[in-house]
Formats: C-alpha cells, sequence, structure tokens
C-alpha cells in the first residue's frame, strides 16, 4: 500500500523535492516487499523442493517486470505519462486491497517465521509429511525410499 500511495504522490507531484521523497519510499517499500516476498517462500516450502519453487517463483518476478514494463507503456502513451503514474499508484492499492481480502491468511502472519508453522504438516501431494519433515533437514534423508539424482547425494 505504501508503494502505491507514493507512487501516486509522485505522480501528482511538481515539486523535485516531493518527488524525489516520493521515488525514495518507493524504493525503500519495494525492497521491503522483495525480502518479505522471498523469505515467505523459502519458509513455507519443504527444503527438497526450495530450489525448484524459487526457480519458478523468479520466472514468474521476471515475466511480472517485463508485462508491467510493456503495460506502462502502453498507459502513458494511451493516457499520458502523470495520469499513467496515478493510475498505476491507484492499481497498486486496489491489488494490495484484493489480496487482503482474498487471502486472509497473509494478512494474518505477524512474524515470518509464523509462515513456517503454517505449512507444517500440510498436506503434499507428492510428499509425505515425513518426507518433508526429513528433507527439510536434510534431503539426502529421503535417497533410503527414493532414488535422488546423483547431484543431490
Amino acid at each position: 500500500m505504501i508503494f502505491g500511495v507514493a507512487t501516486m504522490i509522485f505522480g501528482i507531484s511538481t515539486s523535485f523535492w516531493l518527488s524525489l521523497t516520493a521515488l525514495c519510499v518507493t524504493g525503500a517499500a519495494d525492497m521491503v516487499s522483495v525480502v518479505i516476498r522471498l523469505t515467505l517462500v523459502q519458509l513455507s516450502t519443504p527444503g527438497a523442493m526450495r530450489g525448484r519453487v524459487s526457480a519458478v517463483n523468479m520466472a514468474f518476478i521476471n515475466a511480472s517486470n517485463e508485462l508491467g514494463e510493456f503495460e506502462s507503456g502502453v498507459t502513458a502513451a494511451l493516457l499520458g505519462t502523470v495520469p499513467a503514474v496515478i493510475v498505476g499508484g491507484a492499481g497498486t492499492c486496489l491489488v494490495v486491497l484484493v489480496g487482503a481480502y482474498l487471502f486472509p491468511e497473509l494478512r494474518a502472519l505477524e512474524r515470518l517465521t509464523d509462515a513456517r508453522a503454517a505449512v507444517q504438516g500440510a498436506f503434499s501431494p507428492t510428499m509425505s509429511s515425513r518426507d518433508t519433515a526429513e528433507a527439510s533437514r536434510d534431503p539426502a534423508a529421503l535417497a533410503s525410499d527414493r532414488k535422488l539424482p546423483d547431484h543431490w547425494q
């Protein structure tokens, strides 16, 4: 929400110092958001799956950056630069509000470590809870039940 509001402030600002401050706030909010999102993915993914989940996550992040740049360019071409920035900030705030409504379990997290506790014992279609617990400690622990790729052993 902070990112969206600061983006709208940047869009309507005619003061250099207010614009600079708004951009600093958007940068700081983005960095905090990135750290929180990546940490939640790492903490809520079983150890044996972390690399694969992180790879897919990064692919989606990179694709969304490219799509966002395209969308921003099209919006600026259609509406003008200032309206595009304001609409982008408002859209960010709307996405945050809808996401908070649709995913109350994320809103309820008070600490990042709560994410790990929330997924322990959760159903995994490819791994039993014993496998998940063992894999989070030692991926090689699964070797007795399954053949692992050579680079895991």
